[in-house]
């Protein structure tokens, strides 16, 4: 089974091409401080090839939703700690996923301050999860150019941080509507500088960003996660096609491990002007990098999507969330556990370290 076989990432062996994808749990603290359960939460699942931390906020800026973690202060550094060590006891390989959410955010859990993002435009058609319940999302600040480049600096310190604490690398999360996804999409991106208007423009702070994390720690520690056609949080691009063949291009030009890719949600209609194409086959192969395929992907269409030989690895969510032991459950064609939702955010061990393994 070529899920099992191992594979190199930048200068690491991954024991299998089985990567636990990025989720957000919101166990940690007020502080952003991670504890002693997500220290057994990441090792219990250390037989991936590959594991991508849920998103970490890079700064207190880029905090949008309650008891998400951060890597901006030397307690939340510490913390992180306990995490990788215990990982790497059981040879496992984590990269710690960097998180701005943008206008994904909310200012009941800002300390009053509003969301910020590329232009003043609010999320709408849908609420933001907040410690205060289900709200309304609010229009953000506009970001000005020196706040910008503030950001991008902030990204190059959290991957810094990242490496005192321990982890093997960093991902960019410039997918799912955060962010760099904001700066990206026509629909949240009305910038009439140099990070606004023309594809080039709007790609410019994600190709900053990237640059940033690779002087900060190593091109062989750093990727970087995009979802083309995927519009959540009002996300909507003119033309994703001509949009992310010029990213793309522009990527290449970069020395980094591996670009993951995160297909559309089976949830979300696919919008009338995009592309029905297999996302993997029209944009896979424009990559030169090392692909990570990402979204809804079972063991059967994982191993095809390998034998397609375009992606090199396969990122699983909720399956791995639910199968901390996931690639032996593989191995041995084992039944898998399902996902609880209802314990997916926030909580306790219920849902988060309580999973049965197999053997």
């Amino acid at each position: 089974m070529k899920l099992l076989e191992p594979v190199q990432l930048g200068n690491q062996t991954l024991k299998n091409r089985m990567v636990m994808a990025a989720m957000t749990r919101s166990r940690a603290n007020l502080n952003g401080v991670v504890g002693n359960l997500t220290v057994e939460y990441y090792t219990q699942r250390a037989s991936a090839g590959l594991m991508l931390t849920e998103g970490i906020n890079i700064s207190e800026e880029a905090v949008g939703s309650p008891l998400t973690p951060g890597l901006y202060t030397q307690e939340q550094i510490e913390a992180w700690k306990k995490v990788t060590k215990s990982v790497h006891r059981k040879g496992g390989v984590i990269f710690a996923q960097l998180w701005h959410t943008g206008r994904v955010g909310h200012s009941a859990d800002r300390n009053g301050r509003l969301p910020v993002a590329p232009s003043a435009i609010a999320i709408t058609g849908m609420q933001h999860f907040t410690s205060q319940g289900m709200l309304d999302f609010e229009t953000p600040h506009t970001l000005t150019v020196e706040e910008v480049k503030q950001t991008i600096k902030d990204y190059g310190q959290a991957a810094k941080n990242a490496m005192e604490a321990g982890f093997d690398g960093v991902e960019l999360h410039a997918a799912n509507g955060y962010l760099p996804n904001q700066f990206l999409a026509e629909s949240s991106n009305q910038r009439t500088d140099e990070y606004g208007g023309s594809i080039e423009n709007r790609s410019r702070f994600v190709l900053e960003v990237m640059q940033e994390l690779i002087n900060a720690v190593g091109g062989d520690k750093v990727g970087i996660k995009i979802s083309p056609l995927h519009p959540y949080a009002g996300i909507v691009f003119d033309d994703p096609v001509a949009t992310f063949t010029y990213l793309i291009k522009e990527l290449n030009k970069m020395d980094f491990a591996f670009l993951e890719w995160m297909k559309r949600s089976p949830m979300f209609p696919l919008l009338p002007h995009y592309p029905k194409d297999d996302e993997i086959e029209l944009f896979g192969k424009l990559s030169t990098k090392t692909l990570i395929a990402n979204m809804a992907y079972n063991k059967e269409s994982a191993e095809a999507e390998l034998q397609k030989g375009i992606a090199k690895l396969i990122s699983f969510g909720a399956t791995f969330l639910a199968n901390p032991d996931l690639p032996k459950r593989f191995e041995l064609n084992a039944e898998l556990n399902q996902a609880d939702r209802a314990t997916m955010f926030g909580g306790g061990e219920r849902g988060y370290t309580d999973y049965a393994f197999h053997v």
